[in-house]
């Protein structure tokens, strides 16, 4: 009898006992650019035949545009290119494994087109897209502007 009772003691404690669990396999998070918005100084097929010229950039502003579903970051670009007769490019690159979005300026010019060397300011907001969840760090033509946070 006291076997029984002995036995029906330990069957009852090894019933509270917690059952092993598998443990789920970690996932690394990898920075995307889910959608880029409308860029209309996006690198063209034509390019292939212009001049890569500089920009000077003035002033940086990233910030982000709470009124829009989901948040999204804008970078306000003011600066000047050497001719009239360039033409802004923007490049938005996929962001690196440490979050970072790199964005090239630059200008194109025809060099078989005669131009005065007047510059041409520019001003413009560009919307950067809708990134997957994280913490990104903007960079332009390899200079730190700012942060912003994907949801």
């Amino acid at each position: 009898m006291r076997f029984f009772y002995a036995l029906m003691l330990c069957l009852t404690l090894t019933a509270c006992l917690a059952q092993p669990a598998a443990e789920p396999t970690p996932t690394a998070d990898i920075p995307l650019l889910l959608k880029q918005e409308e860029n209309p100084y996006a690198p063209q097929v034509e390019d292939s035949s212009k001049q890569q010229a500089g920009v000077v950039i003035t002033s940086l502003n990233l910030s982000e545009r709470s009124d829009l579903n989901p948040i999204r970051a804008e970078l306000n670009i003011l600066g000047s290119m050497p001719s009239v007769c360039n033409e802004l490019r923007i490049k938005f690159n996929q962001p690196d494994t440490a979050y970072r979005v790199n964005i090239e300026i630059y200008s194109l010019v025809d060099p078989n087109v005669n131009c005065d060397n007047v510059f041409q300011q520019f001003k413009t907001t560009i919307m950067l897209g809708l990134y997957s969840q994280g913490q990104y760090t903007v960079w332009v033509n390899g200079a730190y502007v700012g942060d912003f946070t994907s949801y």
